[in-house]
């Protein structure tokens, strides 16, 4: 009986290693009963985006994509696609991690260097069923939004830009909506449409980036009919491990009424002192022509002044010129444009000394509405001041610390390079060129070429996944590495499996994880032109037959792939063979060289790149490498690289017997 596979399912991939999802496209391929097609996305904007255009029959989702926000991406996609089961995937074997990842509501975690064809039909067929009998609880979840439905508060979710991801009932009620989607599908720019006052989102917006969280945020709001109302919110923001706002969420009440009662209250002078009186902030009222018509505890000590003093004058009278002459320009712009105005500015009481103070000026309006003077409030916030003005200070040495380990970095690459068999060619056998280019300033690419023997050049070639300051330790542990194993250098295959077991030794432990590591190194003869290498994870360097004119991968010999390094502590690398002729080269290269986007989302390619060669194949690599590298930079239209970039090239001249022997 013929196996027969199983009609095709759509899978969205979230993640931003590219890497990564070439091989999972593979191990998909590979099922034997499983037919799929894979859609990828390289981050969680445009996960949420395909599934807003698009029907998946699954999402495979990285738990660290970087402008997610960890678990929290779980329940967010299923908001996106309720039908779809969520499967995470990480470095890490976590029991514990397991069981957070299925709690958050996915159905499945996998392990990313573990991932088989076996595994992964699987997994993708088990998810999808157990999505599928999971809907026998549609009564509960009935009961769920029964109560979601029917609660007094409003309950949202925006963007940073003013558009909603989700209303309830009661929210669109308050906002005089027939229902939440009317809500959503209509109000679509929160800033112009909502607020009646102008800049009332951007000051929302602005704290919730500075501070997370707002609390009792009033403002007047329009409902859909344009009557006013008055709203108070509370809200929280949802961020991504790199610290992106991806959302808000919060809850809405209706203060309508209360605002009234509190503005009927705010006519009674008496009620308002009783309440400013024991308040530690300063405050003070002034009229139309700026004098001072009242003042709390708190302001007269700071002046040194009874009440009786400070009522009827101006601030000419307690403070140097050209403060007063501040303060009442201020006081003119809140009264001319019937503004809040704040502000964080220098003071100096008339007791001497200058502290910093966060200053919040009103206008104050009678029943009608005219303003008639205006309200101020202040309060000493020296020690912040100080405390940011620390901060700035410890920013610019870290940066400083970091702009040395990147010129330490540098530093640590070959300046020069040996010479090998000069008796063969000008300068010896091999001529080498090379391009390197973090894109900060600590990178997580290396490379170096070193003599095995007189007559054999090692080339080697690393790639740490990310950049920064960990990529950059991890380059600099592999470096003494190299130096330790040099006896074992002539066998690229047992020189890459000590690494490997030493490295993974050095990373992991209890707080630490895997972090992908690829390489690539050869050793080359510079007499026969021989070239033993190895692969770990590494992008295939490129064969260049100058003579045939042909330009190929340098692949391993069995034709499969080998684990990155530091992943699995017993992997061993194998040995294959190749050789050039005189004239021929190879050149190596980490992923950021072609993995990138131009401004019209179109990819540059590995084969892109492979074609991009054969043209400029005749040139020597010391006019290669930096030509192509040119020839990246133009296809990108200016954004230029997005990851670190590392390019070596090696031309072989032609090499002999010593002495001229044939």
């Amino acid at each position: 009986m013929t196996n027969q596979r199983e009609p095709g399912i759509r899978v969205l991939l979230i993640e931003q290693d590219a890497g990564f999802a070439r091989y999972l496209g593979e191990m998909l391929r590979q099922a034997h009963e499983l037919r799929a097609e894979l859609t990828v996305a390289g981050d969680l904007r445009a996960g949420l985006a395909g599934l807003r255009i698009g029907s998946f029959d699954a999402v495979v989702v990285d738990l660290c994509i970087p402008d997610g926000a960890g678990l929290a991406n779980v329940p967010l996609l299923q908001i996106f696609s309720p039908a779809a089961p969520v499967l995470v995937v990480g470095d890490v074997a976590d029991k514990q991690l397991a069981v957070e990842v299925m709690q958050a509501g996915a159905q499945d975690y996998l392990v990313k260097s573990q991932i088989t064809p076996g595994w992964i039909e699987q997994a993708l067929r088990h998810a999808i069923e157990r999505q599928r009998i999971g809907s026998v609880a549609s009564e509960a979840e009935e009961s769920y939004h029964s109560i979601f439905d029917h609660l007094v508060e409003g309950i949202f979710r925006t963007t940073p830009d003013g558009h909603y991801l989700m209303a309830n009932p009661a929210l669109a009620r308050i906002y005089g909506y027939e229902s939440p989607r009317d809500l959503i599908e209509n109000l679509t720019n929160i800033a112009k449409s909502l607020y009646v006052q102008p800049g009332r989102r951007d000051e929302f917006v602005r704290r919730m980036h500075e501070n997370d969280t707002l609390s009792e945020f009033e403002s007047e709001v329009y409902r859909k009919d344009g009557s006013p109302i008055w709203i108070s919110e509370n809200c929280r923001a949802i961020r991504s491990p790199a610290g992106e706002v991806l959302y808000f969420e919060g809850t809405v009440e209706d203060i309508t009424a209360r605002r009234q009662a509190e503005e009927n209250v705010r006519n009674s002078e008496a009620l308002y002192h009783s309440l400013v009186e024991t308040l530690p902030q300063n405050i003070f009222r002034k009229d139309l022509e700026g004098r001072f018509t009242f003042g709390n505890q708190q302001f007269c000590r700071v002046l040194g002044r009874t009440l009786e003093e400070i009522v009827g004058r101006t601030d000419f009278d307690f403070f140097p010129r050209e403060l007063a002459a501040g303060y009442q320009r201020d006081d003119r712009r809140v009264i001319g444009t019937g503004k809040v105005f704040e502000v964080v500015e220098e003071h100096q009481p008339p007791t001497g000394g200058k502290i910093y103070v966060h200053v919040v000026k009103t206008p104050l309006r009678d029943a009608g509405g005219r303003i008639i003077g205006l309200q101020g409030i202040f309060w000493d916030i020296t020690k912040e001041k100080r405390a940011e003005e620390r901060i700035r200070q410890q920013h610019e040495e870290m940066e400083k610390d970091l702009s040395m380990a990147g010129d330490i970095q540098l530093a640590m690459l070959p300046q020069r390079y040996p010479v090998f068999a000069p008796d063969t060619a000008p300068g010896g056998a091999f001529n080498f060129a090379r391009f390197y280019e973090p894109v900060s300033r600590v990178g997580g690419d290396f490379f170096t070429v070193f003599a095995i023997t007189p007559d054999e050049a090692g080339v080697l070639i690393c790639d740490v996944a990310g950049h920064g300051v960990r990529a950059g330790l991890i380059t600099a542990m592999i470096r003494p590495l190299v130096e330790e194993l040099k006896p074992l250098t002539p066998d690229p295959g047992s020189f890459l499996t000590r690494i490997n077991h030493d490295l993974h030794a050095m990373l992991t432990h209890e707080r630490s994880t895997a972090t992908l590591t690829t390489a690539f190194y050869l050793a080359a003869d510079a007499r026969t032109g021989r070239l033993r290498y190895a692969n770990a994870g590494h992008p295939k360097p490129l064969l260049l037959g100058r003579a045939r004119r042909m330009v190929e991968p340098l692949a391993n010999t069995g034709g499969k792939g080998q684990f990155p390094l530091g992943l699995q502590k017993e992997t061993t690398y194998l040995t294959s063979e190749a050789r050039l002729e005189p004239g021929d080269g190879v050149l190596l290269f980490t992923d950021g060289l072609y993995e990138l986007q131009n401004r019209k989302e179109v990819f540059y390619t590995y084969e892109k790149l492979m074609n991009d060669t054969r043209r400029r194949l005749a040139k020597p690599a010391d006019r290669l490498v930096p030509e192509l590298a040119a020839a990246v930079r133009r296809f990108s239209g200016g954004i230029g690289f997005q990851d670190d970039v590392c390019v070596v090239g090696l031309d072989f001249a032609g090499g002999g017997a010593p002495g001229g022997a044939p």
